[in-house]
């Protein structure tokens, strides 16, 4: 029962990210900013930083691995190469609830409903 759980948790959150990824385009031909190859750079690294973080020193990098993803997409944003398309209430709500009840799923918490 537990593995079912996770698995259908995981697959409300895949649905979140395939709601809000819908909206979200990553490019390089931007702004001809001086920072932009800088940013890029240091975007991808970061994020690869975050993700080994996060996947190889378990506890003990967990807060190191969250820092370095939330500096990537704070890179990610100031290097031009992220663009945020409008998108409606519906799909954001839909978006945040899967993310919600599928990360409390995963973690082995009831939904409350």
């Amino acid at each position: 029962m537990r593995g079912l759980r996770f698995l259908f948790g995981l697959g409300l959150v895949v649905v979140g990210v395939y709601f809000l990824g819908q909206n979200i385009i990553f490019t390089t031909q931007t702004a001809g900013y001086w920072w932009r190859p800088l940013s890029a750079a240091a975007t991808v690294l970061s994020m690869m930083a975050g993700i080994i973080s996060l996947t190889f020193f378990g506890r003990s990098g967990q807060s190191m691995g969250w820092f370095c993803i939330g500096l990537a997409m704070v890179l990610a944003i100031a290097s031009g190469g992220l663009v945020i398309r409008p998108t409606s209430l519906w799909t954001f709500f839909v978006a945040m609830m899967s993310f919600v009840g599928g990360f409390r799923l995963i973690q082995g918490r009831s939904l409350g409903i």
